[in-house]
C-alpha cells in the first residue's frame, strides 16, 4: 500500500492537503444518489450536481466504483421534465396561485432511473439526461450531453452523444465484463494495478483470460 495507508473508499479527501477532488459516497445524503466505492468528482462537493430530483418522481441516480466525474458535469434528473402531450408545457401545478393539479403520471414523460456503470470516465461540463444507461468501463467527452444509453466501453462525444468508437476488441470488452475487477477487494486491486494500466492489450487480454478462466 502507498506510503503504508490502504486506500478508504470512507474518506472524502483522497488526495491529502487538496479539497478539490472528492470520494464522492461518503459525503452524499440523499437517499435517491447511490454511489460506489472509489468514485471520485474534481470538486469539493457532489450533490448540487444533481439537479431535479424530487422525491414525488422517485427516480434515483445510481453510479458504480471507480468512476471518474470531471468539474462541471450535472446529471439531470426526471423533475426537469414537463408535460408534452398537452397544448402548453407550462407546469401550473408547480407554481403558487395556478389551479391546476399535478400531471397523472401517464402524462410526464418519466424516464426511470439514471444509472452510470463501473470505471466510468465523465468528461469536464458532460450532462446526462434522466433515465440513461451507461455500461462499465464508458467515456464520455467534455461537453456531451448523453440522452440514450451507452454500451460498455464506448467512447461518445457530442450534443446529442454518439459513440464515436469501442475502446477495445469484442473479445476483451467481454473479458472484462466478466472479470469485474471493480468488486475485487483493495489487496487485490492493488494487485492487478500493472494489469489494469498495461497499454499492451494483446498481453492484458491473454492474463485475463487465465484469471476468467480460474474464476
Amino acid at each position: 500500500m502507498k506510503n503504508g495507508k490502504a486506500p478508504d473508499p470512507n474518506k472524502i479527501h483522497p488526495i491529502p492537503g487538496y479539497d478539490k477532488e472528492i470520494y464522492v459516497k461518503p459525503t452524499v445524503k440523499h437517499p435517491n444518489i447511490i454511489v460506489g466505492d472509489f468514485t471520485y468528482i474534481a470538486d469539493s462537493e457532489f450533490e448540487s450536481h444533481v439537479t431535479h430530483l424530487y422525491e414525488w418522481n422517485g427516480d434515483r441516480l445510481i453510479i458504480g466504483k471507480f468512476c471518474q466525474i470531471a468539474a462541471g458535469v450535472e446529471f439531470v434528473m426526471n423533475g426537469a421534465n414537463h408535460q408534452m402531450n398537452a397544448v402548453s408545457t407550462f407546469p401550473f401545478y408547480t407554481l403558487e396561485g395556478w389551479d391546476m393539479q399535478p400531471p397523472a403520471e401517464e402524462d410526464m414523460p418519466l424516464k426511470g432511473d439514471t444509472v452510470i456503470g463501473n470505471d466510468v470516465w465523465i468528461g469536464q461540463n458532460a450532462v446526462i439526461l434522466p433515465g440513461v444507461t451507461v455500461g462499465d468501463g464508458a467515456i464520455i467527452g467534455a461537453n456531451s450531453v448523453v440522452g440514450s444509453d451507452i454500451p460498455p466501453y464506448c467512447v461518445v462525444v457530442g450534443n446529442p452523444a454518439r459513440v464515436i468508437r469501442k475502446r477495445f476488441d469484442d473479445v476483451l470488452i467481454e473479458l472484462l465484463l466478466d472479470f469485474k475487477w471493480w468488486d475485487k477487494s483493495p489487496e487485490e486491486i492493488n494487485e492487478l494495478i500493472p494489469l489494469l494500466t498495461c497499454g499492451d492489450l494483446e498481453k492484458v487480454k491473454a492474463k485475463l483470460l487465465t484469471l476468467v478462466d480460474d474464476n
